[in-house]
């Protein structure tokens, strides 16, 4: 289990990578408008299968969503 900061709550999830959280929470990795931040840094989308997630890394997960 590897323990981050996801949007600002703290969650224990069995990922590896960035792919693996997006897949866990059921985040479509090819939507457009969506960007992943780890620890501060955006990370480019043809990194996120092979960036590696480590307990207590502080992620940011971006995406747009409708309403007014």
């Amino acid at each position: 289990m590897t323990h981050l900061r996801i949007n600002g709550v703290e969650e224990e999830l069995p990922v590896a990578t960035i792919a693996e959280l997006l897949a866990e929470r059921g985040i479509d990795p090819s939507a457009r408008f969506l960007a992943v931040a780890v620890n501060g840094n955006v990370v480019r989308r043809a990194e996120w299968s092979a960036a590696a997630l480590s307990s207590g890394d502080n992620v940011e997960i971006v995406r747009p969503f409708q309403g007014g």
